[in-house]
């Protein structure tokens, strides 16, 4: 399904799921998710829509947006949204690739993880926010 807006830019929403693991005051295993609403615009909203699946990893850099609407018992609700910037696909395997897109610079970077063990330290670039070497 193709969104746009009215001036035809794509728009693509989603939530993106954070789980996080801890232990409660009886040492019991807990697991908390909190889901955050998604939007971006043009060629991550692009992007978005053809590759990403439920369950994929992803790092994305953005600004947090807040709007009010009537809900349905008449009360005014507020929500928060990340608008995405940057998003970048992250490794859950050496052999796949990594993809980052950026809204600012319309560009796209792929690259292939090394199939050697040896660790090659390369410096950040506008599309990795440093993260090129984060092992999952």
């Amino acid at each position: 399904m193709d969104i746009q807006t009215s001036s035809g830019d794509k728009v693509a929403t989603f939530l993106l799921s954070a789980n996080r693991k801890y232990r409660d005051n009886s040492g019991i295993w807990r697991e908390s998710t909190c889901q955050v609403g998604v939007t971006a615009f043009n060629k991550i909203a692009d992007y978005c829509e053809k590759t990403l699946k439920t369950g994929d990893s992803v790092l994305i850099d953005g600004e947090l947006e807040s709007h009010s609407f009537n809900a349905d018992n008449d009360n005014t609700r507020n929500i928060v949204e990340l608008r995405a910037r940057h998003l970048q696909l992250l490794d859950s395997k050496p052999t796949q690739t990594e993809t980052s897109f950026s809204q600012d610079k319309k560009e796209s970077q792929t690259e292939t993880a090394p199939e050697s063990t040896e660790t090659k330290e390369t410096e950040p670039t506008d599309f990795d926010f440093g993260y090129q070497n984060l092992k999952l």
